[in-house]
């Protein structure tokens, strides 16, 4: 079975359905890009996945090492580069709130670090990711 299926529509925008679940995402192209930035759009995604996996991968193994991970949200800049136009860099502000030690703290980060969106990305992406530790 394929992933998602994706349909263009008018004007500019694309539904890409999960295949599995029936969930289906919009996007739209950035206003900087004659766009009306209604929603996501394609570039946004690939930086926003970055975050979910990184938090998800974490989520995993704390759940399999029983570790109770806190409560993490996530603040994300992407920055576009020109000529060509692409993703330059990924900025993400993770607020963190835990009970862990820095040793398990230090491990969940290295886990965060090296999930599978960050291993995919191209190594000229300049990925800026900081940890605000505030301890419950």
């Amino acid at each position: 079975m394929s992933t998602s299926t994706i349909i263009y529509r008018p004007f500019l925008k694309t539904d890409a359905t999960h295949n599995r679940s029936g969930v289906t995402i919009t996007t739209d192209a950035p206003v900087d890009n004659n766009g009306q930035g209604a929603f996501f759009s394609p570039t946004d995604l690939a930086a926003t996945s970055l975050a979910s996996c990184m938090l998800t991968v974490m989520g995993i193994y704390a759940d399999q090492n029983q570790l109770e991970l806190g409560e993490i949200d996530c603040s994300l800049t992407k920055v576009m580069a020109a000529n060509p136009r692409r993703i330059s860099e990924i900025h993400i502000e993770a607020n963190w709130k835990t009970k862990l030690q820095d040793k398990e703290i230090e491990k969940l980060k290295k886990v965060a670090y090296t999930c599978p969106v960050a291993n995919s990305l191209h190594p000229d992406i300049k990925q800026v990711i900081n940890f605000n530790i505030t301890r419950l």
